[in-house]
């Protein structure tokens, strides 16, 4: 670049040499004829020496300016070349008040406006990917070439592997149905839903792919896991209510129109089948009462009125008060001692918890003859526990025996009047406490029954008052 500046002034020079060359040729030219040779000669000596002295005097000057403009715009050259490579915090520093300098400045504020729309997009990209990074769902955008534009966190974590942009996605995913849809959002420019359940084991995905304006497609993924398995609760639960209370009015029924088509029924078989109606009465009583019981622990609104008691106050009172229940099944329901450490829990919510475990050790444990409650500390608070010495409770039925309606002995359960909602009520009120519920059991060794309340927090007591010291 210093060559051709240098070379255009050099040319510039020379240019204006020869101009002034030619006009004192004119100029001259009228004195030629009236001057002698001897002078004329001394004219053009001196002419020469003249344009020389010149010349060397341009030369560096040309050399000069030509270098001083050259290393401007050499700096202009670098700039431009950060600039372009991505360096936007590159300036130029103007240098005196010339049109260079006025472009140095234009140029500045080129940058500086470049850099402050390039930092804010990135502070747009950065919230944008923070927000669909914080969403549940899952998050993924494909060229129309069916590569991996970008994704979020949570996509990454499903797909249980690195889903890397500019990959295809087919490398990454291989659930059919994603990419189905993912394909069909990019040929159609259409939305298209669909279901996965092999994405993730155990868990079902509601597809929605998108097309994007500037080509492939956005899929989002939605997990309904706990919705379908709240739909499939739902329907389990209305099934089994429904089945629950239609066997003992199928009963009532039967037996009603059996004593309205009777036109003169025998004493002792009315009083037979009004027996069996009182029964199924009682069965459908107990049914709603539970169901209620049941929606009321489960509700958002439940409250407790929880306040310290004693471990040992617990154990005693549920003893005192469900001795009546087992006096005329001829079983033993015995302490085997607690704590006197205090434990946040609601004294109602707790007889219903006792209440019902132990009615549940009378029905299904009582040729153990003898039912034991205690308490123990442990690491969480402390344990309490409803003991039969009965059959026990295959391994099988061990995880689901918390479940509503599940029974182990179905025929035996509905001879005993059980609802199969007993012990999902004390699941439900062990845990608003904080605690933890499960079971023991093994078959001939009886079944136990533990759960866990949390301690009460220590009473802070003021420190006694000292007398003042009187000085003497």
């Amino acid at each position: 670049m210093t060559r051709k500046v240098f070379t255009k002034l050099l040319g510039l020079f020379v240019l204006l040499l020869v101009f002034q060359t030619v006009a004192m040729e004119l100029i001259l030219r009228h004195f030629v004829e009236h001057t002698p040779a001897e002078t004329l000669h001394r004219l053009d000596r001196e002419a020469l020496w003249s344009g020389l002295l010149a010349l060397a005097v341009a030369l560096p000057l040309a050399a000069w300016a030509a270098g001083g403009v050259t290393a401007r715009l050499q700096r202009v050259v670098d700039f431009a070349r950060h600039i372009a490579q991505g360096d936007l915090s590159a300036r130029l520093s103007p240098q005196g008040g010339d049109e260079l300098s006025a472009m140095e400045a234009a140029l500045n504020q080129t940058a500086e406006r470049l850099d402050s729309n390039f930092a804010e997009i990135e502070s747009r990209r950065h919230e944008l990917a923070t927000m669909l990074d914080s969403m549940q769902e899952a998050v993924v955008a494909v060229t129309s070439e069916g590569q991996v534009r970008w994704s979020n966190a949570v996509m990454q974590r499903i797909a249980g592997t690195e889903i890397r942009a500019g990959r295809p996605l087919v490398h990454s995913v291989r659930d059919p149905e994603l990419l189905a849809c993912v394909r069909g959002a990019i040929e159609s420019r259409e939305v298209r839903f669909g279901r996965s359940n092999s994405l993730a084991p155990g868990r079902t995905f509601e597809i929605n792919a998108a097309p994007l304006p500037s080509g492939g497609a956005l899929a989002v993924l939605h997990d309904v896991t706990r919705i379908e398995a709240a739909e499939k609760s739902r329907r389990e639960f209305i099934a089994n209510v429904s089945h629950e209370l239609r066997t003992p009015l199928t009963s009532i029924q039967g037996y009603v129109e059996t004593l309205i088509e009777d036109p003169k029924p025998r004493p002792g078989t009315t009083r037979e089948f009004l027996g069996i109606i009182q029964k199924n009465v009682s069965r459908m009583s107990r049914l709603t009462e539970d169901l209620l019981a049941l929606a009321g622990v489960e509700s958002p609104d439940y409250k407790l009125a929880a306040q310290p008691m004693r471990a040992s106050a617990l154990v005693q009172d549920a003893i005192e008060s469900l001795g009546g229940i087992v006096v005329d099944s001829g079983v033993e329901l015995e302490s085997a001692g607690a704590p006197d450490t205090c434990v946040i829990a609601d004294a109602d919510a707790m007889n219903q918890v006792f209440g019902n475990l132990v009615e549940n050790a009378v029905k299904y444990g009582s040729s153990g003859k003898r039912i034991e409650v205690g308490a123990k500390p442990v690491a969480e608070g402390i344990e309490f526990w409803v003991r039969d010495f009965g059959p026990g409770i295959a391994s099988e039925h061990l995880e689901r025996i918390f479940e509503r309606f599940y029974r182990v002995d179905k025929a035996r359960s509905r001879e005993s009047g059980g609802t199969g909602l007993g012990l999902a009520i004390v699941k439900h009120i062990v845990q608003v406490h904080g605690g933890r519920i499960w079971v023991e059991s093994e078959l001939g060794a009886g079944a136990n029954f533990h759960f866990t309340l949390p301690l009460a927090p220590p009473v802070s007591r003021p420190e006694a008052s000292q007398p003042a010291k009187t000085e003497a």
